[in-house]
């Protein structure tokens, strides 16, 4: 069985145990028992005084960028501090009394996935403020083999939001111990910063081959298939397609009131067949066309192995678009960190004007996507920094 960092800490006497340890969590990180990774610290003696979380907050019950509150850990009674209301790091006030910044919180392997940029923002302030950070480190549910990683690369000069702040594919195939080493490095942080691995994991493993239940990262975040199909149809949330929100399958249905899901299904499975369309219907309970009958569809991945997510949901998208001309429509996408919601395409994909992508012709747009795709020299740069065979 997978070993996560929390696993490989908890059978050693670090020299930083009995220090006063701030820990960066949530409740998606959990020993390989499925013990809550804070309270396994806290019974094997670690020092923990108090905790820092990220979007969805410690319970993982926020709404999608929606500002969090700080509070109190009902499980362990320590005093918890968002990094996700009023401030994204934390502050000199926060960590004056702490020797140590512990995080271990669990990623799905996409770049617009936040809990990334959180640990950039922690990196940061780390090494501002002088104190220690130690990952402990997870694999990279969606895989870890290089040749699985997609762009677009990020263009941080035009396109740097807290969905995106630096050059990387949006399917990386890294761990977050992996990334933080990368940063540190390549953006000259100079944080004092200590890895600490998993065990018994191999780069080109999938979720389904750790041998335990995927445990929900975040409310749209249920189900392995989710996290493989996020990094492509993460994008629709900038249009007025459903990405399956507030149903059971977040993120592995998507679907309108509107849409043609048959027709849709049957063009889409002549243009390839790496993945097979299926129609079906569901009604949200929440985020786009709540209490309405939308028609959808599903996804049957073939082979997740070759299974490019992203472009995949780029050209199903292009294809809703060509097919409902009057019906589709790029919109808005309102958070904590992007309130007013504009540009929101272009922060996911990372590139600048991404919509007029769509304008082109199909056999133009399919030659784009490839291109865009393609992650270029990725393996040769992030090489120095991987921590895994």
């Amino acid at each position: 069985m997978i070993e996560f960092g929390i696993d490989s800490i908890l059978q050693q006497n670090p020299s930083w145990k009995k220090q006063r340890i701030g820990f960066v969590t949530n409740h998606a990180a959990t020993t390989n028992t499925l013990e809550y990774s804070r309270k396994a610290l806290l019974e094997n003696g670690f020092n923990v005084v108090c905790l820092f979380s990220p979007e969805h907050g410690l319970d993982i019950k926020g709404e999608d960028g929606a500002f969090i509150e700080n509070g109190i850990d009902t499980l362990t009674q320590l005093p918890i501090v968002s990094l996700y209301g009023k401030k994204l790091a934390p502050t000199k006030e926060d960590v004056a009394n702490l020797d140590c910044i512990l995080f271990d919180i669990p990623d799905i392997g996409c770049r617009f996935y936040t809990y990334l940029w959180t640990l950039t923002h922690v990196l940061e302030a780390c090494a501002k403020l002088k104190k220690p950070l130690i990952i402990l480190d997870r694999p990279n549910p969606i895989s870890g083999d290089l040749i699985n990683a997609e762009g677009p690369i990020l263009n941080e000069v035009e396109c740097n939001s807290f969905i995106g702040r630096w050059a990387m594919p949006l399917r990386h195939a890294c761990t977050l111990g992996e990334l933080a080493l990368f940063f540190n490095a390549k953006k000259l942080i100079g944080a004092t910063v200590e890895v600490i691995k998993c065990n018994h994991w191999q780069r080109n493993y999938f979720q389904h081959n750790w041998q335990m239940n995927f445990v929900p990262t975040s409310p749209a975040m249920q189900h392995f298939n989710a996290a493989l199909l996020y990094p492509g149809l993460g994008l629709l949330e900038a249009t007025n397609i459903s990405e399956g929100r507030g149903t059971q399958k977040a993120f592995e249905v998507v679907g309108a009131p509107w849409l043609q899901h048959e027709i849709v299904c049957s063009i889409f499975n002549e243009l390839q067949d790496n993945v097979l369309l299926f129609p079906t219907t569901f009604i949200p309970n929440t985020s786009k066309y709540v209490n309405e009958l939308c028609y959808g569809v599903g996804f049957t991945i073939n082979n997740v192995a070759t299974f490019q997510p992203v472009y995949t949901a780029l050209l199903l998208i292009q294809l809703i678009k060509q097919l409902h001309p009057e019906n589709f429509k790029w919109t808005t996408y309102p958070t904590l960190v992007n309130p007013n919601g504009t540009g929101h395409l272009d922060k996911l994909l990372g590139i600048e004007n991404s919509e007029a992508i769509f304008e082109l012709p199909m056999q133009a747009f399919l030659q784009k996507i490839e291109q865009i795709t393609f992650v270029g020299n990725w393996q040769q740069t992030i090489e120095p920094y991987l921590l895994y065979e």
